[in-house]
């Protein structure tokens, strides 16, 4: 009669255990991204164990879904890919920032940075009603990791003969 009940309390208790870590992980607070095209490149993964876990000295590394991806603050005051399709030319300003060069996409509350001359290319977005282009410089050590690919930001003195 004891064999009879020890199988349905270790059916009980595993039941519970699993409902236990079912709950517990709907809690992860994890950010719900896509993966870039290229997210699985070994650089961007090389780059992904490379970024600070805060930025702008405030703004905490939060978990993500999607390989490839970051995303600090909550809400999000900088999202990240890597992956993303890498710009050959652009009318975009180009700056360098601590030897990466970025193209910079002004949309309104948020600002696009794509790194450029760079494969895999990166991409962060940053909501400016949170933070600023501190977010870049946070980054310069990560993404000077990717390996260059030739393209480089040219000054206007380099374009017009």
């Amino acid at each position: 009669m004891d064999t009879v009940r020890r199988p349905s309390r270790t059916i009980a208790i595993l039941g519970v255990v699993v409902a236990l870590a079912a709950g517990l992980t709907g809690c992860t607070n994890a950010v719900a991204m896509s993966p870039a095209p290229s997210a699985n490149a070994a650089a961007c993964a090389a780059a992904q164990v490379r970024l600070p876990a805060a930025v702008d000295t405030k703004f905490d590394l939060r978990n993500t879904n999607a390989q490839s991806t970051a995303a600090w603050g909550d809400p999000e005051a900088a999202i990240y890919h890597c992956g993303v399709t890498v710009p050959t030319v652009s009318d975009l300003p180009c700056f360098d920032q601590g030897g990466v060069d970025w193209i910079r996409d002004d949309r309104g509350k948020q600002i696009v940075y794509t790194t450029f001359g760079r494969s895999p290319a990166v991409q962060v977005v940053i909501d400016t009603s949170l933070t600023t282009s501190q977010v870049v410089q946070d980054l310069t050590d990560a993404v000077s990791t990717l390996p260059k690919d030739g393209h480089k930001c040219l000054d206007a003195s380099e374009v017009q003969g």
